[in-house]
This record gives C-alpha cells, structure tokens and sequence, in this order.
C-alpha cells in the first residue's frame, strides 16, 4: 500500500499530461483537430474533446505554428523537472518524426505527410524550420535540457543540421550573384520561391529571414560561408529599412504612422526590385497597403520592427564573439 501511495505522488505536469492524449501516432502534433478547432492546453479534458482528438488523423501532424516544436520542447523540460519517464518518451517519439520529416535537399515541410496544396514546401514560413533545427542544434550542442535525450540522437541531429544547413546556405535568395535574404517558402524540388496562402505571394520574407540569421549566429567559428550569408542578410536589412514610421493597426485601416524614433521593414518584398508588395485573398499583389481589402489590410501584420534588434545588437555581439568586431 505504501508503495502504491509513493507511485501515486511522483511529480506530474498537467500540459505535458494533455500533450500525451493530443500526440499523433507519428509522432508529431497537430496545430488543429479534424473539427479544425485549435489545439489549446488550456482547455480540460472532457469526453468530447478526447474524442475530437482520436479522430484527427496523422495527416494533421505539422510545424505551423510551433505545432510539434512547442511539444517537444516542452516535454523535454517537463522530463527534466519531474523525472517521468512517460513525458521523454513522447518527445523523443517526437524527435523521430522531426528527423523522417526532412527532405534530402535538408528542408522540412510544413506539415507531414500531407502533401496537399502549399503544405509540402519547404517553410520557413513562422518560423517552422528554424524551429526545428533549433531543437535539433540543441541536441548537438547538448543545452537547454536536451542533454537528457538518448545521446543515439546527437549523430541523428549533426546529420540533420549540417542537411538543414545546407538548405539555408542554398535557399539564400541573390540578386544578380549577390545574396540577400529568404523567401518564406521554396519548392521542394527546384527550390525556387514559392506562394503559400493567396494573400502570401513568392517573396522576400523579413520576419523569417531575421529568424534564420539568428540561427546561423549559434554556429561556434562559423564557415566563411555562414559569415558572408550573415553579413549580406545583415547588408540587405540595412539598406532596405524603412526610418521614421510604425505601423498601426486601426479601426480605420492598418497603416504606417509617422514616428521619428521608429524603423520599420515591410513583410514581404518583391524578389528582385525589393519594393514592399501585398498579397489579397483574390491571389492579387499590390503595390500599396491602401489597394488591399479591408479585411486582409487589417487582418495581417504587414510591417514589423524584426530587424531592428538584430541590427543593433544581435550583429555587433556576434561580430566580436568571433573576432570581426
């Protein structure tokens, strides 16, 4: 009986219990369930919503929105504070579906296995490549209490890394030979840019170009590859920043907003004339914030301060870690 008491105390986590009940059988998570309700870890258990997930297929396994990573991640650490053997399993079960999700060219799709629509490009849109290779780099470089993970993985996750590596070095969008930025999705074969969503045309995409540089920034000496992608994504933000604005979001319409202290990058810009260009529903791209419909004009962050931080104290930092200061 004592001992039945004991096992009955041993420390739990109440999000990385639902995270169990909410893991597909590939190993990964989805963002929505068949209902296309959103998966929320704040929401209680009930028998219907238990339901709703043993209805959701693998086909809704993905990286969007830090679907997968988020889990992972959290379980690893939740591993780390409570010893249950239960909460490691699932994330590295987790892991193996991160691993057979990559593409040979390196890349990862945003989601796995469905191959329907945008869905099988290669993302860095949100952030969902980076996301997982973070994880993965912190595998090999053994931190943020990936250490506990099976050390079989840390090979898996060098290989995985220098692929994915490869991938960003090769996905570095150049204009007339001259790197600047990414886009935010490429084809999985050519790997061109591509459009995602209608209102997401082929372009070069800001606030996942600043993630990704921070991302090759982790690498200890990096190569003379990785510091010229570093310095001409650091060149292109710098020159095509936009001094003296904010945007707003108002009821009247989204807008820039005159402000001496701000800088601003538009989210997406044209591939090779690196103007700001705005997608609408109606696969449309504008020139002008103005021309697009009112519910995407409102209903999207066009502009965003992404660089300003990397520019002014991300680079310098990582300019003198590695003796170019």
């Amino acid at each position: 009986m004592l001992l039945m008491s004991c096992r009955a105390q041993l420390p739990a986590d109440s999000t990385a219990d639902k995270m169990l009940v909410y893991q597909l059988n590939n190993g990964g998570w989805p963002k929505q369930l068949e209902d296309k309700s959103v998966v929320n870890y704040d929401s209680p258990l009930t028998p219907e919503l238990k339901e709703k997930i043993k209805n959701t297929t693998v086909l809704h396994a993905t990286f969007d929105n830090k679907a997968t990573s988020r889990e992972v991640v959290y379980l690893v650490k939740a591993y780390k504070k409570t010893q249950n053997k239960n909460y490691l399993k699932a994330a590295e079960k987790g892991l193996d579906f991160i691993l057979e999700a990559q593409y040979a060219n390196g890349g990862w799709p945003q989601y796995y296995p469905d191959k329907a629509l945008y869905r099988s490009e290669i993302t860095y849109n949100d952030d969902a490549m980076i996301n997982v290779l973070n994880i993965l780099q912190d595998i090999v470089t053994q931190s943020n209490d990936f250490e506990n993970v099976n050390p079989a993985y840390i090979e898996k996750a060098k290989t995985a890394v220098s692929k994915g590596l490869s991938c960003i070095l090769k996905t570095q969008v150049k204009q007339n030979g001259n790197p600047t930025i990414w886009a935010a999705q490429y084809d999985k074969e050519t790997m061109l840019p591509a459009k995602a969503r209608a209102f997401e045309p082929a372009s070069l995409s800001t606030s996942e170009s600043v993630s990704i540089v921070r991302f090759l920034m982790r690498f200890k000496n990096p190569s003379t590859e990785i510091q010229n992608s570093i310095t001409s994504a650091l060149k292109w933000f710098t020159e095509y920043k936009i001094v003296g604005y904010r945007f707003d979001r108002e009821k009247t319409g989204s807008g820039l907003i005159a402000d001496n202290g701000a800088v601003v990058w538009s989210r997406f810009y044209d591939l090779n004339k690196n103007i700001p260009i705005f997608g609408d529903r109606d696969n449309t791209v504008k020139l002008k914030l103005e021309e697009l419909s009112p519910e995407r004009r409102n209903g999207y962050g066009w502009y965003g301060n992404w660089a300003q931080k990397l520019i002014e104290k991300d680079y310098p930092k990582w300019l003198a870690s590695n003796g170019m200061k």
